[in-house]
């Protein structure tokens, strides 16, 4: 069983979706063979990445924790043969980067849309009005598209 922590700076894919990339990751590797000998790598990866929530566009801290069995395979046909519940990793030349796992494990864990569970959704109304869902209806917060259809007539008509 190998174990430790990561930088999270060394794992460049992973670095384009952080707001930082301080910081590191933990993880725990247990190799093993099954009955059929293959060779299954148990992972577990945990880390804090600092994301762009989306709601509010403001830094927030999304805890990951992924849990994989991964199944070591030399070429693609061989992923064919595999149990159902084992993830294909394919190595090169008998050699794997543990920390490509390790980074592969967090970028699945990444929400496809950042959004701070702290940061309450807000609502649009038809009529473009955004309000809060703790506010009143009858009160609009913004109209942000207020003024847009006069601006389109006052275009056309130049």
């Amino acid at each position: 069983m190998f174990h430790g922590t990561m930088q999270l700076s060394r794992m460049p894919r992973l670095s384009l979706l952080l707001e930082s990339n301080s910081g590191e990751a933990g993880f725990s590797a247990r190799f093993r063979y099954d009955r059929q000998k293959n060779v299954v790598i148990d992972l577990v990866v945990e880390a804090d990445l600092v994301l762009l929530c989306q709601r509010s566009l403001e830094a927030y801290t999304e805890p990951v924790r992924r849990q994989s069995r991964l199944a070591v395979i030399e070429s693609l046909e061989e992923q064919d043969s595999l149990p159902g519940d084992y993830d294909p990793v394919l190595v090169e030349d008998h050699r794997m980067a543990l920390l490509e796992l390790v980074e592969d494990e967090l970028l699945l864990g990444v929400p496809q849309i950042p959004r701070n569970p702290a940061v309450k959704e807000v609502e649009m109304s038809t009529d473009g009005e955004v309000r809060s869902p703790s506010a009143n209806s009858d009160e609009p917060l913004q109209r942000p598209f207020a003024g847009l259809a006069d601006l389109m007539k006052a275009k056309a008509q130049d």
